[in-house]
C-alpha cells in the first residue's frame, strides 16, 4: 500500500472524527438549550405583571420582580412556611430513605440466609405498585392512627423505597467486595460499626445520587401531601402553588404564581449544585458490575 493511500486514509479518519465531534457538540448545545429555555421563560414571566402576562410572551424582562416577590411574601398564602415544611419533609425523607435503603441492600448483599432471593424479588415487585392504588387504604390507616395533618405519614413511609434499595444493591455488587467485610469481622469490628464506618463511606457517590433524586421527588410530591395535610401552615409548597393558581379571579396574579414557582425550585438547584459532581460517577459505577 502506497504512502499516499495511507495518508488519504488517515486524513479521512481525521475528518470523520471532526464531523462526529461537531455533530455531538451541536446535539449537546440543542439539548442544553431545550433544558434551559424553560428556566429563562420562568424568570422572564416572574418579572412581569399579571396584565403584562395576559398580553403575550416577550423575551425582555419586566420591572415587577420586586413587587411580585413582595406580594408573594405578604399574600394570603404562607409561602415561607410552605418552604420550611417542604425542606423538613424532603430533607428527612431523603436522609432516612438513603440510610435505611443502604442498610437493607447491605443485608441482602453481605449475608446468606433462607429466602434471600424471594425477599429480593418481593421488594422489586413492590416497585410495580403505583402510589395511587394504595392511597385509599393509606389514608384510612393514617386516620385510625390519628396521624392526619402531620408530617409523619410523609416522612416515615419514605424509608421503604424499593427503587433506592435496588440502586444501592447494584452499586454494592460492583464496588463493595465481601473480602473487605470479612477482614473487618476478623479484626473484631461489629456489624453496625462495619456498616457505618466502612460501608457508608464507600457508598458516598451512590448516597449522594439517591439523596438528590429522593429529595427532588419528595420536594415535588403533590399527591400524598394534598391528601394528608389540611392546615395552611403545614402545607408544602406544591399545595400552596396549586392554591395560588386556583384563587378567585379577582385575587389571581400570575406574576406572583411565577415568582412562587421560581422561589420553590431554588433549593432544588442549590442541592444539585452541591452534589452534582457525584451524579456521573455514582450512576456509572452503579450500572457496571465487574
Amino acid at each position: 500500500m502506497s504512502e499516499s493511500t495511507l495518508k488519504g486514509k488517515g486524513t479521512s479518519k481525521g475528518l470523520n472524527v471532526h464531523v462526529r465531534r461537531t455533530i455531538a457538540y451541536v446535539v449537546l448545545i440543542l439539548l442544553s438549550f431545550l433544558c434551559l429555555i424553560w428556566f429563562y421563560i420562568l424568570f422572564i414571566n416572574s418579572t412581569r405583571s399579571n396584565s403584562g402576562l395576559k398580553s403575550g410572551f416577550t423575551i425582555v424582562p419586566g420591572a415587577y420582580l420586586v413587587q411580585n416577590f413582595t406580594n408573594m411574601l405578604h399574600g394570603t398564602v404562607p409561602v415561607l412556611n410552605g418552604m420550611l415544611n417542604s425542606v423538613i419533609v424532603a430533607g428527612l425523607s431523603a436522609g432516612l430513605c438513603v440510610y435505611f435503603s443502604c442498610m437493607t441492600a447491605y443485608a441482602i448483599h453481605a449475608y446468606n440466609f433462607k429466602g434471600k432471593k424471594a425477599i429480593f424479588t418481593f421488594i422489586l415487585m413492590i416497585m410495580m405498585i403505583p402510589t395511587q392504588v394504595t392511597a385509599l387504604g393509606f389514608i384510612t390507616f393514617m386516620g385510625k392512627l390519628k396521624l392526619m395533618d402531620s408530617f409523619i405519614p410523609l416522612i416515615i413511609p419514605s424509608i421503604a423505597a424499593p427503587v433506592v434499595f435496588f440502586y444501592m444493591k447494584q452499586y454494592m455488587d460492583s464496588n463493595l467486595p465481601l473480602s473487605l467485610l470479612e477482614a473487618a469481622r476478623i479484626d473484631g469490628c461489629g456489624e453496625f460499626r462495619t456498616f457505618n464506618s466502612i460501608v457508608l463511606p464507600l457508598m458516598k457517590p451512590a448516597i449522594a445520587v439517591e439523596a438528590i433524586f429522593t429529595f427532588v421527588s419528595s420536594w415535588n410530591n403533590y399527591f400524598t401531601p394534598a391528601l394528608i395535610l389540611s392546615t395552611d401552615k403545614k402545607k408544602t409548597l406544591p399545595i400552596l402553588i396549586a392554591q395560588l393558581r386556583s384563587a378567585d379571579w379577582l385575587k389571581f396574579d400570575m406574576g406572583v404564581v411565577y415568582v412562587t414557582i421560581a422561589f420553590s425550585i431554588f433549593p432544588v438547584i442549590v442541592v444539585y449544585l452541591f452534589l452534582s459532581k457525584y451524579i456521573v460517577g455514582g450512576v456509572t459505577a452503579g450500572g457496571v458490575k465487574e
